[in-house]
């Protein structure tokens, strides 16, 4: 660094930011997430309290910023938020950002969130935030990017403003470093199964479900198509017109799809539905399937994939990248050894080294990394501006 800069570090969750900034010699001067744990977290990793709301931060009250940075909070723009935005307070919360940014008046800001910044609400968010900016005194250009594009096997598609003082903006654009590697094997990622708790290895009735599931697909013949989802719960009821007009159409879809496939195997979904109807009646997620993985291949498995149990359902992915980590409880399964993935091996897919300390409740560790940024992407982003403007 020929100058060291000083950033504060806003909805700052486990560090992610903190993690590149500090590698590129820059000092944090505050940190800030309401999440309680992740406060407790950040500070045994950097010795940084953060403090609990950004709406408390005084401009006028703490030292000159040089850098801003932070993943500001996604819910109102994601679809598991449903995608609020301005109904919702958190999306105001890049007001806050710029509240404070109008007074420090930092050279750069690095922000970031979820891809569907850029389109909700028919681009007004995106024509927003980019309108305030310029009033702010900003430039901004905008990445999309996920690990998998540079070699982490996760599919996390995110973007990331690049925002920088005008006065400084030297009329080019930044250009990411190039990515060239190979793409990562996720068994890289993967702890030694030896060495992994018990508890995370799948049992009772999610360990019964999957293998109820996997009869299905080991009947079905080598090149079958399989339907986008199976609801095989409402082949067996017996609707009414009205109940079937009452269906959302997205249902009614998936229904008529079924009826092919099924009809086909008929015997032997009869056989199998009549033997597991109270183990899938347990919770409704149960009875839906959703095939990500093609037409079924020689010795297909359930189990050869990566598995989600979701709100929608039993998700099935192919086993190349690591599902998009969520701060909900959709951890990913390791199909080939049946097991949830562990806490270490998220922080790994989040580019986190194996230095860095967990919480030691896993419930809240898979939150925090499902809410982390990529280590790896926003080091691409914030040391190839830095290269750009000379401070490396």
């Amino acid at each position: 660094m020929t100058t060291k800069l000083n950033f504060i570090d806003l909805f700052c969750g486990i560090g992610g930011f903190h993690q590149v900034l500090n590698k590129l010699g820059c000092k944090c001067t505050l940190a800030c997430d309401i999440d309680k744990s992740c406060q407790e977290n950040y500070e045994e990793n950097y010795n940084v309290k953060p403090v609990k709301d950004v709406r408390d931060i005084m401009p006028e009250k703490i030292e000159n910023v040089d850098i801003i940075c932070g993943g500001f909070p996604c819910q109102p723009f994601s679809n598991g938020g449903n995608k609020k935005t301005f109904d919702d307070e958190r999306g105001l919360l890049f007001d806050e950002i710029m509240r404070l940014a109008k007074v420090k008046k930092p050279k750069f800001m690095f922000l970031e969130n979820v891809k569907h910044i850029l389109k909700v609400s028919n681009g007004e968010v995106l024509e927003y935030i980019k309108k305030k900016l310029d009033d702010y005194g900003y430039e901004v250009q905008i990445f999309q990017m996920s690990p998998h594009n540079y070699g982490v096997p996760q599919q996390r598609e995110r973007v990331y403003f690049v925002c920088v003082r005008k006065d400084i903006y030297d009329n080019k654009p930044v250009e990411l470093q190039p990515y060239n590697g190979p793409q990562l094997d996720f068994k890289t990622i993967l702890q030694n199964k030896n060495d992994i708790d018990e508890k995370y290895f799948i049992k009772d009735d999610i360990l019964n479900v999957l293998e109820a599931w996997d009869e299905i697909i080991k009947v079905m013949e080598v090149g079958e198509k399989m339907s986008p989802t199976i609801l095989i719960h409402d082949y067996y009821k017996n609707y009414t017109l009205d109940e079937c007009q009452g269906h959302a159409d997205w249902r009614k879809d998936y229904m008529e799809k079924n009826k092919p496939l099924i009809e086909k195997y008929k015997t032997i979904f009869d056989e199998w539905y009549a033997k597991y109807k109270d183990l899938l009646s347990k919770r409704e997620i149960y009875g839906k399937l959703e095939w990500q993985v093609g037409k079924i291949k020689p010795n297909d498995s359930i189990f050869n994939y990566f598995i989600q149990i979701r709100q929608s359902g039993i998700r099935v992915k192919k086993a190349e990248y690591f599902p998009t980590l969520v701060a909900i409880s959709q951890i990913p399964i390791y199909g080939k050894e049946k097991r949830y993935i562990t806490p270490r091996e998220c922080a790994r897919l989040q580019s986190f080294p194996d230095s860095y300390k967990m919480h030691t409740n896993d419930k809240k560790s898979y939150k925090h990394f499902g809410n982390s940024v990529n280590v790896d992407n926003v080091n691409n982003v914030i040391s190839s501006t830095f290269k750009h403007y000379g401070y490396l």
